[in-house]
């Protein structure tokens, strides 16, 4: 094993030490330890027999995680000894595979069962069921050596002693096998006392047929019924009789779909909220987080309801695809046969009926956005609104986005200033307003770009002020997986990309541009985009739609240096002809209008096009990223007996393109590789969104087996539930390090790999490695703020609180000193960003259902052509979009056709337009940046004027 296992078994071997300490055989085992010095062997020795093997196996855990003279590869050593010695089950936990919980908790009440027994299980007759024990594989021949020698040097109940203690170090499983052995040794009383069989009334043995669990459970529950029979007053028989019980009770069908249990560390992390705290719980993806909050839930509701108090839980996610994951896989699946269980999303038709939806149901699982749509329209006095107050708990999934300016962030300000408020009620005497209990959930709260440790240990507060007001930070450290880099040095020759950046040197010296830095890389791209800004404003438009050519090209030479120069090309002469095509639409007023400029980059593009052809299909000037990415996916499918995993690249069009390549090579085909892409639905991309439905059916078939390899965006890091996914490669991408430790997480198999293919120089090697560091800071920033004196965190989380109203109080304030929100609309007007036409004024603007601003006077009618929609065809509740709006004069897209409730609606995306104020120009890039108000839509009055018209054109027929 390599030395990255061995740092994940000593994390294993921390998380399980309240297990292993039990389970692990300390004698036999130190003879195969080779990498342990001889000096700590005599220290664990020593300590067995001066206080046994429960203290020794403590100590052995202890030397193994803090030694740092281990030989590469002694976890390896550790599982094979465990194995060789019997224990089996000791080994699992070693290498980090588990039994289920509900699995697990039946083994412990075999354990105590016998346990409690062993009084009267240490009369059996020990050297045959020894015999039929090893014969079972119960166990090893030197235990059976040494309960021989025992029974011989100190009679039968010493060596019955010793079989008992090694008997339940094995696998689950091995009672019933037990039960056997003491069956075919004739012990059939001690079989119906373990079974749960009343006696005859002659008090003999009945002999029995060999035993299954389904006649194990039966007699069982006889066996209860007859100890409440005779009223047995023996504490330790009450005892048995209760493990008994509960043994029968685990069950085994549908109903172990509905039993939540949880492991010992869960249970650790989950307790201050089971006592009504407010807590973040930080664990490691995999390890069960959501498991710990359907629990709390179920604990929340049963607590209030026999205290004869109304519960209600809301479960916030950040993703459309978690709120039917979170259903499915763990609310639905565990809560509904108790409780009532909804889900509500922008996906869905019920968010029209959210307040509904809420007062209906005890648990609702919904997007954060619905959320605050709804608490917006309280604070607004709009009826349909909900208050915080309705909710008992607030569950937040992925709760680290608090501490960003986004919608998490926006309701958990709401807490704080109600609990604020609350605490001034409090000393006026008058009742607060009830808020819910917060529940946050995380595996990576990051370290907020810290360059410090005291920076990530504030970080930390940070989050958990934001969240969890007086607040707990339960955490876990993760069994972290180290990444392997595999670094890509680039081409000799590179002259397909060479062409691009000679056409690229060609557009400078039209517009006169002088780049800061080389064409192809990220900050290229920044200064692109504020040249272009900046050309708009001025109604430079010379350099306007340079900057925008050279901004698609800069694209087209990353593509070409990570997926193929034909995908590069076909992306650059889809746009040509695409942007010809706006230039060319016949109406009845003729062409729009193509400026020098244009002519002279359509003309560039086509002088070049041959060259760029024919270089394309060259594959010895392919990029070598795309090589070693090869060399990766064919290794982890050829060495693996089911391989399934995860590839992460930057843009929606780079994955597509490398799983279209995956699918078109033979070789990938070879060694069963069935690919698909998963990206992201929002349409901001030049590429096709992809629908919830679609991300679903994706999913759905990489979980069935159907798909065994995705090439995903961004938008398959965070929560998603992708079980038995055994390996995950970064390919020319990195950010930061919450998206690492996201990423790698997808990879929860046992033998998961993590991989970084990256070119060297590019930064993208050197970025991870830096988040690598970062990681280690999080996780002792957030052990230091976990150990803290309580007094001075409370002083702290309650420092930053008031830090977060007061920074929301100033944000406020700016932005009312600003005046836009107190001018009418008309003060503002939009021109092209392309041509600078004038377009409207705001006072022409309206907005339906508060977010789609439209435009349907008669004059801006006048000044717009409607071609197909190919990329969106999004049917929505009350209105679709049918199309796209462009400028009449020079073919620049400005937004959509909407149908609303039969009325055409041009809808404007103010991307597409440079915004006038007083004498300032503008861009923005969402309405939500432009503080000013816009009357709602009046449905009534358009619609009057639309009959009106038809009524007169039915007139004019007539006539």
């Amino acid at each position: 094993m390599s030395c990255d296992k061995d740092a994940e078994t000593r994390h294993t071997l921390d998380c399980f030490r309240d297990r292993l300490k039990r389970l692990i055989q300390v004698e036999p085992l130190l003879d195969l330890l080779h990498f342990l010095e001889p000096d700590r062997k005599d220290r664990i020795k020593a300590k067995f027999r001066e206080e046994g093997n429960i203290s020794a196996a403590t100590l052995l855990i202890d030397e193994i995680i803090h030694s740092k003279n281990c030989e590469q590869g002694w976890s390896r050593e550790l599982v094979t000894a465990l194995e060789t010695v019997g224990c089996k089950h000791a080994a699992k936990y070693v290498l980090n595979s588990p039994p289920e919980p509900t699995e697990e908790a039946e083994n412990d009440s075999c354990v105590r069962l016998i346990d409690l027994l062993q009084l009267t299980l240490v009369n059996m007759k020990t050297a045959d069921v020894c015999a039929h024990c090893r014969v079972m594989g119960l166990l090893t021949q030197e235990d059976q050596e040494n309960i021989l020698k025992l029974i011989e040097n100190q009679g039968n109940i010493g060596g019955a002693r010793l079989l008992l203690k090694r008997l339940v170090k094995n696998e689950a499983g091995w009672f019933s096998k037990f039960l056997q052995a003491l069956e075919d040794t004739e012990h059939h009383e001690l079989v119906r006392e373990l079974r749960g069989e009343p006696c005859n009334e002659d008090g003999e043995a009945h002999k029995s047929s060999p035993v299954t669990d389904k006649e194990f459970h039966q007699a069982a529950t006889e066996r209860c019924q007859y100890t409440q029979f005779f009223m047995f007053k023996s504490t330790e028989v009450h005892q048995v009789s209760c493990l008994i019980s509960l043994i029968i009770s685990l069950p085994s069908s549908e109903e172990s779909k509905r039993d939540i249990v949880l492991r010992d560390y869960q249970m650790e992390v989950a307790r201050p909220a089971l006592e009504e705290k407010n807590i973040i719980i930080c664990l490691p993806t995999g390890s069960g987080k959501t498991r710990v909050a359907v629990y709390i839930t179920k604990e929340h509701l049963e607590k209030r309801k026999q205290m004869g108090q109304p519960g209600k839980v809301v479960v916030l996610v950040n993703k459309v695809p978690l709120v039917e994951q979170h259903y499915k896989a763990e609310f639905g699946r565990f809560l509904k046969h108790q409780y009532s269980v909804e889900r509500v999303s922008g996906a869905s038709q019920l968010k029209i009926s959210f307040p509904q939806i809420i007062e209906q149901n005890d648990i609702i699982i919904c997007t954060a956005q619905i959320l605050e749509n709804s608490l917006a329209k309280a604070k607004n006095g709009d009826e349909d609104g909900i208050k915080l107050s309705q909710f008992t708990l607030m569950v937040i999934d992925e709760c680290h986005h608090t501490k960003k300016g986004g919608v998490y962030n926006h309701i958990m300000i709401r807490y704080l200033k109600q609990k604020h408020q609350n605490q001034l009620l409090k000393k006026q005497e008058k009742s607060p307003v009830p808020l819910p209990q917060i529940l946050g959930l995380t595996a990576s709260p990051g370290v907020g770009g810290a360059m410090s440790q005291q920076r990530a240990e504030e970080h930390i507060l940070q989050v958990s002020a934001t969240p969890t007001p007086s607040n707990y930070i339960q955490f876990r450290c993760g069994l972290f997986k180290k990444v392997t880099i595999k670094p890509v040095y680039g081409m000799l020759k590179d002259p397909f990309g060479d062409v691009i950046k000679k056409i690229m040197d060609e557009i400078h010296e039209h517009a006169d541009l002088k780049p800061l830095c080389e064409p192809g890389i990220q900050n290229y791209e920044q200064w692109v985009v504020q040249k272009e800004q900046n050309a708009a404003k001025e109604e430079n438009q010379k350099v306007r739609v340079c900057a925008e050519h050279l901004r698609q090209y800069n694209e087209a030479l990353h593509q070409s240096n990570t997926i193929r120069m034909s995908d590069a090309f076909r992306f650059l002469d889809k746009y040509h002809n695409e942007e010809l095509k706006t230039k060319s639409i016949a109406d009845e007023e003729g062409t729009v209008t193509i400026t020098d400029t244009e002519r002279f980059l359509f003309t560039l593009f086509k002088d070049n096009k041959a060259k760029l052809q024919e270089l394309m299909g060259k594959p010895q000037y392919e990029n070598n990223s795309l090589a070693q990415l090869k060399t990766n996916i064919l290794k982890e499918f050829s060495t693996r007996e089911r391989a399934r995993g995860i590839i992460f690249t930057r843009t929606r069009l780079s994955a597509i393109a490398l799983c279209q390549w995956i699918q078109e090579n033979p070789k990938f085909d070879e060694v069963g590789v069935s690919a698909s892409y998963l990206i992201g639905g929002g349409d901001q991309s030049v590429v096709k969104p992809m629908t919830a439905a679609e991300q679903k059916d994706v999913l759905n078939k990489f979980r069935d087996g159907q798909i065994n390899l995705l090439i995903a965006t961004t938008v398959a890091e965070e929560g998603l539930d992708i079980a038995e996914c055994n390996f995950v490669i970064r390919y020319c991408l990195v950010t930061n390090e919450i998206a690492m430790i996201q990423a790698r997480g997808r990879g929860r198999a046992e033998d998961s790999s993590y991989t970084l293919v990256a070119e060297a120089g590019s930064g993208v090697a050197e970025r991870e490695s830096v988040n690598e560091y970062r990681e280690k800071m999080m996780s002792k920033a957030i052990a230091k703020v976990c150990k803290m004196n309580r007094a001075d965190y409370e002083k702290k989380i309650r420092e930053f609180q008031m830090q977060a109203i007061m920074e929301e109080k100033v944000k406020i304030k700016k932005k009312q000193q600003k005046g836009m929100m107190k001018e009418p609309p008309s003060k503002i007007s939009l021109s092209c960003r392309q041509c600078s036409v004038f377009v409207c004024s705001g006072e022409d603007i309206e907005k339906i259902e508060n977010m789609h601003h439209v435009n349907v006077t008669t004059q801006f009618s006048k000044l717009i052509t409607v071609r197909e929609n190919a990329s969106l065809q999004e049917r929505l509740l009350d209105y679709e979009t049918n199309g796209v709006i462009a400028c009449k004069n020079c073919g620049q897209q400005w937004g959509s056709m909407m149908l609303y409730k039969s009325i055409e609606c041009p809808c404007l995306h103010i991307k597409n337009f440079v915004v006038t104020y007083g004498s300032k120009k503008k861009t923005f890039s969402k309405w939500s940046e432009l503080p000013i108000k816009f009357p709602a839509f009046d449905y009534t009055q358009h619609a009057d004027l639309l009959v009106e018209d038809s009524g007169e054109e039915e007139d004019m027929e007539t006539d």
